[in-house]
């Protein structure tokens, strides 16, 4: 009987391992070096091994959203790691990284590593990586070639190996090349495999061990000494806007495509939408470093103890509203603000307070007084700067002046498109709901009669939003107390829509001006903890000239304390501090 190692690397069927087998897993057209001329194999990883592979950016992206694009199924044309134009939009380009051999863009290290294996006479430079050949074997073949990397094999994903063999998955894959290189240079005495991934790592490990086993038991050209090397991870990312660029023209050619599957094969379309958690005066990290020296801090404290900020004057929690981005100047309107003094509240919360430059300038801030958070300690809340009633002058000197830009904190998701959902409602992640009616197994047909009969509406399931109830639903939405400024407390409330730039066309970055609504692809609140939630933050009460609060109109009775802007669509309201997005 077979042994599960056979059946899972397949046996030989008595067919030889030539060079000239072993020359039609790679993709270039040289030939290979006499077996009995070789001594070393050195195998080198591509991504994040010897190329700083770019990865989906987590400043921009929400974690979901981050573990989709990287799932094949979820995207026609395989989503980020088999679509090439993720790879080949690395910098700033092919047309412009091809003539610069990527610089900047490679593990320089190990770069060093493989120049050596191809002086060394009796050694076999190997590049193995999991990406599909049909789709990357010409990429990669380019960006090798224009490091002068001269690798003997280069060796992609083929949709059958060279005996017609399929691949179960990616290790499946690189173990059944290994073995077939070790048996065909059978006087190779080691291997050295270079892998960045720990999971790759140990199943290298082991199927060497493995096969050593085997070869004392059963020897076809005795042991070799092998070693993995594990390679400390050298990831990067995209440029944001070429990234979001990227990404949507991805989801186009997704969109495209199930266009044309049968109706009940096809799957859902995808769209782009934003989270706001907050639109603030952001600063510069220049100023942010300056603002920092004002200040002095506990010595120490762990470095989980203290979160640093300096990056931003609060405008109101979730997004702006339109009178009040007409009073700030509009999305990328610039402003100078002077710092005036400093305080401590309770000894945990560390903040500066500004103020305009000139003071006659127009301007709105979720405080009674213009501040900046500078630090927190554990547990602390951002919001509670605004208790300070006591600040510090500055002292002779310290005093300096700095520009802030108007922009959102955002984070993006990639869902379903849903067209019972405006621009507004988009704005919150989609919420699946927490229970049904009993016996109901999806949406009920809007002329349902019967124990509804003659209603017209839809019992499908419960909104989770309190005071959302009451009136009748819009029979198209099929959440109770979904529709718009329905009954009390349910809906957005007339004047409470503001409108938002569509994905589809990006604005270079120094091009987003005006009194549109740029996306914040930059990362420019620099010291931001990544938010874990993909709803909103419910913040401290907004806030209109100087301690004025703000609310929304046609916002309804139930809405609460605080309720400018009611959750809009029936969902429900996310109680996360602020905090968790400052």
């Amino acid at each position: 009987m077979a042994s599960a190692y056979s059946v899972y690397h397949g046996a030989s069927n008595g067919s030889p391992y030539t060079i000239t087998a072993m020359g039609r897993w790679s993709c270039l057209n040289k030939t290979l070096p006499p077996a009995d001329k070789i001594k070393a194999l050195h195998v080198y990883d591509f991504d994040n091994t010897l190329f700083k592979t770019p990865l989906p950016n987590p400043a921009l992206w929400a974690g979901q959203t981050i573990g989709l694009l990287a799932t094949q199924e979820a995207f026609t044309n395989g989503g980020w790691w088999h679509d090439n134009r993720i790879l080949a939009a690395t910098g700033e380009g092919l047309e412009k990284e091809e003539p610069r051999a990527w610089d900047g863009w490679w593990n320089e290290k190990i770069v060093q590593l493989v120049e050596l294996t191809i002086k060394q006479p009796d050694a076999l430079c190997v590049l193995l990586t999991g990406r599909s050949e049909k789709g990357f074997s010409e990429l990669v073949k380019r960006m090798v070639a224009a490091k002068g990397l001269d690798f003997d094999i280069v060796c992609l994903k083929p949709p059958v190996s060279p005996t017609n063999q399929r691949f179960q998955n990616t290790m499946h894959f690189k173990q059944l090349f290994l073995n077939a290189l070790m048996e065909t240079y059978k006087g190779a005495t080691e291997i050295r495999v270079y892998e960045d991934r720990p999971k790759h790592t140990n199943g290298f490990r082991e199927f060497f061990s493995e096969y050593n086993r085997r070869q004392n038991a059963s020897p076809t050209r005795g042991p070799i000494d092998a070693e993995v090397i594990q390679v400390a991870d050298t990831s990067t990312t995209l440029d944001p806007v070429m990234e979001v660029a990227e990404v949507q023209h991805m989801i186009k050619l997704h969109n495209n495509s199930i266009m044309r599957q049968p109706m009940h094969l096809r799957p859902n379309r995808l769209q782009i939408k934003k989270t706001v958690f907050f639109t603030s005066y952001m600063i510069n990290s220049e100023d942010s470093k300056k603002l920092m020296k004002l200040v002095q801090l506990p010595s120490g404290l762990a470095g989980n103890e203290l979160k640093i900020h300096a990056n931003n004057i609060l405008i109101c929690p979730r997004p702006c509203p339109s009178s009040i981005l007409d009073k700030v100047g509009g999305m990328g309107s610039k402003m100078l603000w002077e710092v005036t003094g400093t305080a401590c509240y309770d000894n945990s919360i560390w903040a500066a307070c500004v103020r305009p430059v000139p003071s006659t300038a127009a301007y709105h801030t979720d405080n009674p007084v213009p501040l900046v958070v500078l630090a927190l300690r554990k547990g602390a809340r951002p919001v509670d700067a605004g208790r300070i009633e006591h600040w510090q002058p500055l002292a002779a000197g310290q005093s300096f002046v700095f520009e802030t830009t108007v922009g959102e904190k955002v984070i993006l998701r990639v869902e379903d498109e849903d067209p019972r959902k405006d621009e507004y409602e988009s704005l919150f992640a989609n919420r699946h709901p927490k229970r049904k009616h009993v016996g109901d197994d999806g949406w009920v047909a809007n002329s349902t009669h019967g124990q509804y009969g003659g209603r017209n509406e839809s019992r499908g399931f419960h909104s989770g939003s309190r005071g959302g109830g009451r009136g009748r639903a819009n029979p198209s939405r099929g959440f109770r107390g979904g529709a718009r400024g329905a009954g009390r407390g349910g809906g957005r409330g007339r004047g409470a829509g503001y409108h938002y730039r569509s994905l589809d066309d990006v604005e270079p970055k120094n091009q987003q001006t005006g009194y549109g609504q740029p996306v914040g692809y930059d990362d420019a609140h620099q010291h931001l903890n990544q938010p874990q939630s993909q709803a909103p933050p419910t913040g401290p009460k907004a806030s209109l000239g100087r301690g004025g609060s703000y609310q929304g109109r046609g916002a309804g009775r139930g809405g609460g304390r605080g309720g400018g802007r009611p959750m809009g669509g029936g969902q429900a309201a996310n109680n996360t501090d602020l905090q968790n997005y400052y």
